[in-house]
């Protein structure tokens, strides 16, 4: 994965996406640099997946294919107070993963994966 600092200025970067079925709507984006601890992002999975093909999101997070690029590259933008980053990141990564994550949890299924009693009883319990 690339930072982009600019049209012609980029810095490697290193990506790890992980996907709990327990928490089938989202993935979790942990992005490593020179710090101790890597910067964690929550990105939902459709998000990801429709990023594929289009533009999508709006506001922190917004997903697109890199165009002329080919079937190559994506770009995922992160905005929060700090500032915000420019990722360029490999489609085909990304459209792997999301194909893994499928497997377990089908699009459209996503519901059935959930422990609604769980869910229920952490929302009353912050009350």
């Amino acid at each position: 994965m690339q930072l982009v600092i600019s049209r012609t200025y980029s810095l490697p970067m290193r990506m790890s996406l992980r996907y709990e079925p327990s928490d089938p709507y989202v993935v979790r984006a942990l992005f490593f640099t020179d710090t101790d601890e890597p910067a964690e992002w929550v990105l939902g999975r459709d998000l990801l997946a429709d990023g594929l093909t289009g533009s999508t999101g709006c506001g922190d997070i917004r997903v697109w294919p890199a165009v002329g690029r080919g079937d190559q590259a994506m770009y995922i933008v992160l905005g929060s107070p700090a500032g915000t980053a420019l990722l360029e990141v490999p489609l085909q990564d990304v459209r792997t993963f999301l194909e893994n994550t499928e497997a377990l949890v089908p699009r459209g299924a996503e519901s059935g994966h959930i422990d609604w009693d769980l869910e229920l009883a952490n929302l009353f319990a912050k009350g």
